[in-house]
C-alpha cells in the first residue's frame, strides 16, 4: 500500500484513518480513526476520534465516539498511534 507522505514529512489525514491507535498506560486497542479534529484558524489537527465502547466496525452499539486531544499521541507510527490517556471515560464524548 502506498503511503501519502508530503515532502516535508507530514501525512494526509486519509492515512491516519487506516491506523490502529492503543493506549500505552494499559495496552488497549482503542480502534481506528473515525474522525479528526482541525483548528479551522490554524489548520491544525487538534483531535483524533475512536469508536467509543460497545462499537463494532462502526455500526453496532452506542453511537458515542470518544474525543482524544492531540497532546495525548505519543508517537504516529507506520501502522499505529500511541496516546497515553488514563482512561476512556475521562476524555470528550460526542454523539454521532
Amino acid at each position: 500500500m502506498k503511503r501519502s507522505v508530503l515532502p516535508n514529512g507530514d501525512i494526509c489525514a486519509s492515512d491516519l484513518k487506516l491506523k490502529e491507535v492503543i493506549n500505552v498506560l494499559d495496552g488497549k486497542r482503542l480502534g481506528t480513526i473515525t474522525d479528526i479534529e482541525i483548528d479551522i484558524e490554524s489548520g491544525r489537527l487538534t483531535a483524533i476520534v475512536v469508536p467509543g465502547t460497545g462499537r463494532f466496525m462502526g455500526f453496532f452499539g452506542r453511537s458515542e465516539d470518544v474525543v482524544i486531544p492531540w497532546e495525548k499521541i505519543n508517537k504516529i507510527g507506520l501502522d499505529v498511534i500511541l496516546v497515553e490517556t488514563p482512561g476512556v471515560s475521562e476524555l470528550k464524548h460526542i454523539d454521532r
